[in-house]
Parts: C-alpha cells; sequence; structure tokens
C-alpha cells in the first residue's frame, strides 16, 4: 500500500501509532500522560498541550472501521 502511494507520485506519510482508547484516556487525565507524543503537520509535540479540537481531530484519524 505505501509503495504503492508512493509510486503515484506522493512525497510524504506520517504515522502515529497509538490506539484511540489511550488518546481518549490522555483526554481524560492528562497529568498521567505528560509525555504522550504526537506526530502533527511534520512536527512532534506532546498531546495533552494541544487544544481539544486538535486532540479529537487526532483521535479520529485513529479511528478506523474494519473493512
Amino acid at each position: 500500500m505505501i509503495r504503492s502511494y508512493f509510486a503515484l507520485g506522493a512525497f510524504h506519510v506520517q504515522f502515529n501509532v497509538i490506539s484511540p482508547e489511550v488518546l481518549h484516556k490522555a483526554q481524560e487525565k492528562p497529568e498521567e500522560y505528560r509525555d504522550l507524543l504526537v506526530r502533527v503537520a511534520g512536527y512532534s509535540t506532546q498531546f495533552v498541550n494541544l487544544s481539544k479540537n486538535a486532540q479529537d481531530a487526532i483521535i479520529e484519524r485513529t479511528t478506523y472501521e474494519t473493512m
């Protein structure tokens, strides 16, 4: 899949490999997840320092339905 993506002309891909459950827990108890880093648009940041809207967007990107 990744080879095909690049064969079609893509030049960048990034992955956050974390479950949405962990991200939800970090929203609920940020003091316990201070060291949780996520990659956002080319830079890394602490998840708990992001706005609620940004956190929700990242969670949405990690949630997929089975095919």
